[in-house]
């Protein structure tokens, strides 16, 4: 087999896998009003929402576990497998959940069931993202290493995309009363369908050069990197905190604010919430190409300036009444969050030794979307509600860019230069 076939063969898989991983995942975010009706029923909307919320949040709480495992796997029997047993447990789970009973059936087993369900997702997402942009960057030439990196970002943001358009799609066509009734079961029964040609693509892998012989007798690789390498991966942590607090606010937080707050229909607001993906999406790959040649911090430290700069006038424009005014707002809220996904996957890589590049990955991106992401939806609610601000949220996300900033100083620059073997670059 050819090198060209080879990287043909990893792009493909690293890209599409995740685009279908992440669809799965996320179309339980862009059904959360919907799903707060069939399993948490209750008067005050409020709750009910809040109870979605924090189901999806559980699921984010399960992904530094998750990276735990997968990245271990990934560290000590190398980074196919770890691909593989993470997509087959995803569309499983998807499965599971299209054909699952809803309150009105089972009563309160159903939330039981689907909180147990979106465990196992948490689990096999967790172990995805780190590993595979391990695995294509350690494929990658260095002069191209930040755009192969930022590939299975762009998998994550099409999966985020089609599951978005799809659900806007179904519920312009079925209305919201066939939604809450059974429409919201499509976008996860697809969702299922397309894992099976993921599970295809990703078995026809190849590992990374070098990954064939790891190093086995180092210790755990999670403990190594845990002592000998945490304060890179805090750093990573704060780096990635603004992109994924700010994601999770643009893309799930805000159709949900749009539709209970700002009375636009599901189908309106989901339409808006793709045209902000569509414009992350098409900013990611260049954003990245640039960092491959100008380097990585310039980028980052532009991102946190203009989170800080720009991020109240965009959320302002999101508060009208005027359609391009809010998405106008949506799209520069997503321009600043590509920069940062087109260049965050090159720097983990970069700064992390390859006998523990796997589990410090994994570990440092889910403890991060765990910890701050998945819990944004449910942070933002409860903030507005808390202090009756619309603006609270883009205040706690303008906050975390002042931290992305200070994270930044001194960090060094790797653009360019060969992945760090057993012993990284100090950070």
């Amino acid at each position: 087999m050819t090198d060209r076939v080879i990287k043909r063969r990893t792009i493909l898989a690293g890209t599409l896998g995740n685009a279908l991983e992440w669809y799965d995942f996320a179309i339980y975010g862009f059904m959360a009003p919907i799903l707060g009706q069939a399993f948490f029923p209750a008067e005050d909307k409020v709750a009910s929402l809040l109870a979605a919320f924090g189901v999806f949040a559980v699921g984010y709480a399960a992904r530094p576990v998750g990276a735990i495992l997968f990245g271990h796997l990934g560290d000590r029997f190398g980074r196919k497998p770890a691909l593989l047993i993470s997509i087959i447990s995803m569309g499983v789970t998807s499965l599971a959940i299209g054909l699952m009973p809803d309150h009105s059936q089972i009563g309160t087993a159903a939330a039981v069931v689907l909180v147990t369900l979106r465990i196992i997702q948490g689990l096999s997402v967790g172990g995805e993202y780190g590993s595979s942009i391990v695995f294509m960057a350690e494929h990658a030439p260095p002069a191209r290493r930040a755009l192969f990196a930022c590939l299975p970002q762009c998998g994550s943001l099409s999966g985020f995309l089609v599951g978005s358009a799809l659900s806007a799609f179904i519920a312009g066509q079925l209305g919201n009363e066939a939604m809450v009734g059974w429409g919201w079961r499509i976008p996860f029964l697809f969702g299922a369908l397309a894992a099976v040609f993921g599970v295809i693509l990703r078995s026809k892998l190849t590992e990374p050069p070098g990954i064939t012989r790891l190093d086995r007798g180092a210790g755990l690789p999670l403990v190594v990197a845990l002592r000998e390498h945490w304060r890179t991966m805090l750093r990573l942590v704060i780096l990635m905190m603004g992109g994924g607090i700010g994601f999770y606010l643009m893309a799930i937080y805000a159709a949900s604010y749009l539709t209970e707050q700002m009375h636009l229909s599901t189908a309106k607001a989901l339409e808006i919430n793709t045209l902000g993906l569509l414009a992350m999406l098409l900013v990611t790959p260049p954003a990245a190409m640039l960092s491959d040649r100008i380097g990585r911090n310039p980028m980052l430290y532009g991102v946190a300036i203009g989170g800080l700069v720009l991020g109240w006038p965009l959320w302002w424009l999101m508060h009208q009444d005027v359609f391009v005014m809010i998405v106008a707002g949506q799209i520069g809220l997503a321009l600043i969050f590509g920069v940062t996904f087109a260049v965050i996957p090159a720097v983990i890589t970069e700064h992390l030794p390859s006998q523990i590049r796997c589990s410090g990955a994994s570990v440092s991106y889910n403890f991060c979307l765990g910890l701050f992401g998945g819990t944004t939806p449910l942070v933002a609610t409860y903030l507005v509600a808390r202090t009756a601000d619309d603006f609270a949220p883009i205040y706690y996300f303008m906050a975390v860019a002042l931290l992305q900033f200070i994270a930044l100083l001194g960090l060094r620059e790797m653009a360019g230069k060969p992945l760090p073997g057993h012993n990284g670059p100090a950070a």
